[in-house]
């Protein structure tokens, strides 16, 4: 039995489709049911919990043979943030794991994990890494960059919807984008091949560094949307992630890492990884924009 905390999320439902595909048992820890409704008739095992739920996260474990955590508390909820999700709740799968005997711990951490990154985000995934490490779990550590798809809905989907989008800051720094259904493939195999359980951090991306701008030019040809750019300046960026703290928290961590994709060294030579795994693909942004967006060049060639 294989427990996917945060099997309904955007990585997660792939990994998810992927154990299914190889005939794998598969258990799908969720806070709200409904996201699962996908699931029926699937053969995954669905759990209700919340992964901040020490006895939730407990019963979720008890038989899995392996845990993968997908979970993210990135944007976060009116509760929820990095340290309550990506640190709390992982310790207590960490724990709950280490109770249950549990073979192999599959961890999705994020690129650039450190202990002063000023991205919070960054700084509970590293502390999670640590304790993952000092476990004495068997583990594997998947670090990926930038979801290509998650920044096609951010910088690409107000251009359908609203015919308009804002880049955060300049849009000229090189970033590293990856496909969150390659990354899938990445720990669908940490799952099943001894070989990648032997304590490893693997740093996963993709083939592209383009700079923000260039996503969106890449989004905007394959979708056939005339729809404007504009930018946010960096110091406007900066006061509204002050601003934003107390009155929206998710929003607040957003802003301050679109400066620092702005601002920060984002790209990524992806090529010593892939050669290590080359029969996982590698998926470039106008391949996803295709998969994802494939409707929306013939709708916005027929307004």
């Amino acid at each position: 039995m294989i427990l996917v905390a945060g099997g309904t999320g955007r990585l997660g439902t792939k990994v998810v489709a992927l154990l299914r595909q190889q005939g794998l048992e598969v258990r799908v820890l969720t806070h709200d049911r409904s996201r699962a409704a996908h699931l029926a008739g699937t053969g995954v095992e669905i759990v209700d919990g919340d992964v901040r739920d020490f006895q939730a996260v407990r019963r979720a474990v008890t038989g899995a043979q392996t845990v993968v955590s997908a979970i993210q508390g990135f944007a976060g909820t009116k509760d929820g943030s990095p340290a309550t999700i990506d640190r709390g709740g992982n310790q207590n799968l960490i724990v709950a794991a280490q109770e249950a005997g549990v073979e192999n711990f599959v961890l999705v951490s994020v690129k650039d994990a450190s202990p002063n990154h000023p991205a919070e985000l960054m700084r509970m995934k590293y502390a999670t890494e640590q304790e993952l490490r000092a476990s004495g779990l068997t583990w594997t550590i998947i670090r990926p960059t930038a979801y290509m798809e998650t920044w096609c809905d951010v910088l690409g989907r107000p251009l359908l919807d609203k015919g308009k989008t804002q880049v955060l800051g300049r849009g000229l720094n090189p970033i590293n984008w990856v496909s969150a259904a390659d990354v899938a493939e990445f720990v669908a195999l940490a799952t099943t091949d001894p070989g990648m359980g032997g304590g490893q951090a693997i740093e996963v991306g993709g083939p592209e560094n383009l700079t923000m701008t260039a996503f969106v030019d890449i989004f905007r040809k394959e979708t056939g949307s005339d729809g404007t750019v504009g930018h946010i300046p960096p110091i406007a960026m900066r006061l509204m992630a002050v601003a934003m703290r107390l009155l929206n928290p998710g929003m607040a961590r957003q802003i301050q890492m679109g400066v620092i994709m702005d601002t920060r060294p984002q790209a990524f030579d992806a090529s010593e990884t892939r050669r290590r795994y080359p029969t996982i693909p590698l998926t470039g942004l106008t391949e996803v924009v295709k998969r994802e967006y494939g409707n929306a060049r013939g709708a916005a060639q027929r307004a």
